[in-house]
């Protein structure tokens, strides 16, 4: 006699896919699992007319969030008019497999957005031996309308009967009014990995189509069948016949940033410490009294360059050598720090006994770090060497730097390098780029202040075709961005002058004047609060702009507004972090923004943001409020080489004037966080590296 005993999700063989919508789910239909944590997957999925591409992001192991752009060319009779519409889900698992129990989630779909989706569930997911795994569960709106039934809550209060009617107007608010309300529908299907590459798929499907137009397509049954085949890791192509009548297919290609392509990374090997018991101390140290030769401070500013760290000063005493850094090169100012303390081993003198590390950013001290020179040769080999070292650290804030090393000002970097500039999900078209050469320089005449500028000239692209123009009754501060971009080649996106400097020992300060952005000139001050061992920063930023031209020149328009913000920075833990921005916008509206982060300790980003003013949705116009999705991909992690350059994109439903902010290079709190002690004792698992 044998028996099938359940097993845990974790322990079973079959993989989680993404559904059409672009989260966990079947075919149309949604599951009770996850995706690995981390994951960022983009799905695009077609059938009878319509076209879903969605980015999901496993923000949580139980939570994921979906932003879609659906091209839907069967929403009108005769399927004359095609639709661009933009959506928002939701997707969290608040059970887990155990025992008899299975899986349960819960969803909303279509939740921000003008409604076509529009719909919620509850689903439960059992696994059955490795490969095997069912689902059920019920659904309203949209999953409400295939084989409707009275909605079960309907005993908790009479109003879960009935669905209010959504208010579409321009999209974009948050119709909670109408969530599990209305009619009810059950669905369900099953799952069998048949081999480790292909999935075989079922379902009956709650959805009965309502918002397409007659005739888009025959639904002849409320049952789907799909395959889905793993042509490679993370990379699978899924075909589908829907609804007894139709072909779908979908390709989905997800990345984890927990798992670069090319591992932990390629960077050279870190010179070894040198303990002084060593007879090659003798050969290399410095002769006592000649700290200050320029040979050996060349022979250091050389040794730290060698690595990609610059040396910007450095005062040698009786048993401490204090250097000040500039880390250009590692994502962790941590790796920096190890690589500073292994060439100090090698290049100090027997007598000192300490080495204080002080991070330097525009010019202006931030952390000092001392390190013991007899930790780093007692740790050198030890297993546990990381968190021992960091614990035997001591961290501050200095109150005033050292005198920069002879040669370090003035300074003058520059680069010509490719740039891609997209437009993401425009109402008229889901993707239009420029691709072209930028030139940037970088000229500090003395320590704190900086001169900088970028230069554009377009090779190819489409941005400038965009005929789409703006009605807004605001001011135009952002809605006219296609003229911008239609006029504006060669284009100065910015050319600033820019101070920092530092008032008090947990204080900083920053002035920034010129062409700030590519939109707007004019003077930038802030000033920013933060302790070195706090998690905790509060700061002030005022501005005053003018609208540039739309040749992006030197050239300036009427328009100029006064605006500023009171903001607060909270790093939550686990990579979290959150920032409440409250103040004047570019258009003179009032409001705050509310952003939310995950930060992984190789450099990429995932956030979300959205941003309420004292301006109505229907003078916002399309979409309501803004909001948007950013990403930040390091690329170190597509290469494996050390490098602290970063690509970012922001992806917003649609650009408007209210709750447009300036767009101002060189923010302090981005510059200092990285520095100070939280992020460093995040960071620390490469101070040995």
């Amino acid at each position: 006699m044998s028996m099938t005993v359940p097993l845990a999700a974790d322990d079973a063989k079959i993989s989680t896919g993404y559904n059409s919508y672009g989260y966990p789910g079947l075919i149309d239909m949604p599951v009770a699992t996850s995706r690995p944590d981390g994951e960022l997957a983009l799905t695009v999925s077609s059938f009878a007319g319509q076209t879903r591409n969605t980015l999901t992001f496993q923000m949580l192991p139980r939570l994921s969030a979906s932003f879609r752009y659906s091209v839907l060319d069967n929403m009108s009779e005769g399927g004359t008019e095609t639709l661009y519409d933009r959506s928002f889900s939701l997707h969290y698992r608040f059970l887990d497999e155990a025992g008899l129990r299975p899986a349960m989630a819960v969803g909303l779909n279509d939740f921000l957005g003008t409604g076509v989706y529009a719909s919620e569930y509850i689903v439960a997911t059992r696994t059955v031996g490795e490969r095997l795994r069912f689902s059920a569960g019920l659904g309203w709106g949209r999953l409400g309308t295939g084989g409707g039934i009275t909605n079960p809550l309907g005993v908790i209060d009479n109003r879960f009967e009935t669905r209010p009617e959504r208010d579409v107007d321009e999209g974009g608010d948050v119709e909670s009014a109408e969530w599990f309300r209305g009619d009810a529908a059950l669905f369900g299907g099953i799952e069998w990995q048949a081999t480790d590459k292909l999935r075989l798929v079922a379902e009956y499907s709650s959805d009965s189509n309502p918002r397409e137009a007659r005739g888009a397509f025959e639904s002849e049954t409320q049952l789907n069948f799909g395959a889905t085949y793993t042509i490679r890791p993370g990379v699978d192509l899924s075909l589908r016949y829907l609804y007894g009548s139709e072909l779908g297919l979908q390709l989905t290609a997800a990345l984890n940033p927990r798992t670069p392509p090319n591992g932990a990374g390629r960077e050279p090997a870190p010179p070894p410490v040198l303990p002084r018991s060593a007879p090659q101390v003798a050969q290399i140290s410095w002769p006592a009294g000649v700290e200050e030769d320029p040979d050996h401070r060349a022979g250091l500013a050389g040794a730290l360059g060698q690595q990609g760290i610059r040396l910007h000063g450095l005062a040698v005493g009786q048993d401490t050598a204090r250097v000040e850094i500039e880390n250009m090169t590692y994502l962790q100012e941590a790796q920096a720090v190890g690589r500073t303390a292994r060439i100090l081993s090698r290049r100090m003198p027997p007598r000192i006994s300490d080495f204080v590390i002080i991070l330097v950013t525009g010019g202006v001290a931030v952390s000092e770090l001392r390190v013991r020179r007899a930790d780093m040769e007692d740790l050198n080999y030890d297993l546990d060497a990381s968190w021992k070292s960091f614990t035997r650290t001591a961290m501050a804030s200095p109150m005033a730097g050292l005198p920069p090393v002879p040669g370090r000002y003035p300074h003058l970097d520059w680069a010509l390098k490719p740039y891609l500039s997209p437009s993401f999900f425009d109402p008229d078209n889901p993707l239009r780029a420029d691709f072209g050469a930028q030139i940037e320089l970088d000229y500090e005449p003395v320590r704190g202040l900086e001169f900088s500028g970028s230069l554009r000239k377009k090779v190819v692209g489409n941005l400038d075709e965009s005929t789409r123009r703006s009605n807004s009754v605001l001011p135009r501060v952002r809605s006219d961005f296609n003229l911008y971009d239609e006029k504006g080649d060669p284009a100065l996106t910015d050319l600033t002058a820019a101070y920092y400097f530092k008032p008090g020992r947990d204080l900083y300060g920053r002035v920034t004047a010129g062409y700030l952005e590519r939109m707007f000139a004019g003077v930038s001050s802030e000033l920013l609060w933060k302790r070195n061992d706090s998690r905790f920063a509060l700061g002030v930023e005022v501005n005053y702009a003018r609208q540039r031209d739309f040749d992006q020149d030197f050239g300036l328009q009427d328009y100029e507004v006064a605006t500023g913000h009171v903001s607060a920075y909270w790093e939550m833990g686990n990579g979290f972090h959150a920032q409440l921005d409250a103040g004047r916008y570019l258009a003179r509206d009032w409001g705050a923004t509310l952003s939310l982060d995950r930060e992984f300790g190789n450099g990429w980003k995932i956030g979300a943001f959205a941003t309420l003013t004292d301006v109505s949705f229907d003078e916002f116009g399309e979409g309501s409020f803004d909001k948007g999705i950013r990403i930040t991909i390091p690329i170190s992690w597509l290469t494996g080489e050390p490098n602290k350059t970063a690509y970012t994109a922001t992806i917003r439903p649609v650009l408007r004037d209210g709750g447009a902010r300036l767009d101002v290079g060189g923010r302090l709190y981005d510059r200092v966080r990285p520095l100070q002690k939280p992020a460093l004792r995040d960071g620390w698992g490469r101070f040995w590296r």
